[in-house]
């Protein structure tokens, strides 16, 4: 009777560590996740106030970014780390999307989250074959020319162009007012944090956050410039789009302001890494 029992609770037992040990991996792989992002948003807006005081220093977006990265010591292991931590992100987002239960996840945030699994399997697909030596194509900035001129020779072509840039602008206006109204707060371990700490994470969210909704915005305004005008050379990439900052009546410190919430994202984004509910 007794091994009886012992055998039963022993079968009771793996399913429980099974669980246990499926979620330990997804927080390992979402938190890795966040790391990747937080490298590469660094580059970016380091980049980006390279260019800002006239430096040069390549283009200001992701394949900038890992070309940078590339001329490290041991450049190849750590762009290599990097398409580990995107392929951890896309695992995480989509088994958000699928496996989580409760009344809390609506199918409008499974849905997010099914979507951002898939941007970052391609994020982490991109960088596999810059990994892997096929860095050297085309520019950020010519490839979103090229996408943008084949969806206007289909039909109603200068329609679909025209609502990807009205999306690009909601999703910048959304990201960019959720971070001034400090929404990820609700999504961060605060309890764990002392009150500096919470206090350095919070100026850290609002202003990399706000930086990114805006270059997120300003993007989608040039796509729609393009749909409206049908051309495709109005549409820009994450460079051109930085690059078009410098452009206005404050000059190059409009961009210098960015690229500087483009790097406090970045840093909020190891500090995700720390303290994100997962």
């Amino acid at each position: 009777m007794t091994t009886s029992r012992a055998h039963g609770r022993s079968r009771a037992a793996r399913p429980n560590f099974r669980r246990s040990t499926e979620r330990q991996t997804l927080v390992a792989a979402g938190r890795a996740g966040f790391a990747a992002r937080g490298v590469v948003y660094v580059l970016i807006g380091a980049l980006a106030i390279r260019i800002a005081l006239g430096s040069g220093g390549g283009t200001a977006d992701r394949q900038g970014a890992l070309a940078q990265v590339a001329e490290q010591p041991f450049g190849k292991v750590m762009l290599w780390a990097i398409v580990v931590g995107f392929a951890s992100m896309a695992l995480w987002r989509g088994a958000r999307a699928v496996l989580t239960r409760g009344p809390q996840r609506k199918a409008s945030s499974r849905a997010l989250d099914g979507g951002r699994a898939v941007f970052y399997a391609f994020v982490c697909w991109t960088t596999a074959v810059y990994a892997a030596g096929g860095g050297q194509g085309s520019s950020g900035n010519a490839k979103s020319q090229d996408w943008t001129a084949s969806a206007l020779k289909l039909s109603y072509g200068q329609v679909l162009v025209g609502a990807a840039g009205c999306l690009l602008i909601g999703i910048g206006a959304v990201l960019a007012v959720r971070a001034a109204m400090r929404s990820f707060l609700k999504q961060l371990d605060t309890g764990s944090m002392s009150p500096r700490t919470q206090q350095v994470v919070t100026a850290l969210g609002v202003g990399g956050g706000v930086a990114r909704g805006v270059v997120f915005a300003a993007a989608g305004i040039f796509i729609l410039v393009a749909a409206i005008r049908f051309d495709p050379d109005k549409a820009k990439g994450v460079d051109a789009t930085l690059r078009s900052f410098t452009q206005t009546p404050v000059g190059p410190w409009l961009l210098v302001a960015v690229a500087i919430g483009l790097i406090l994202f970045g840093v909020f984004s190891f500090a995700s890494a720390r303290w994100r509910r997962l």
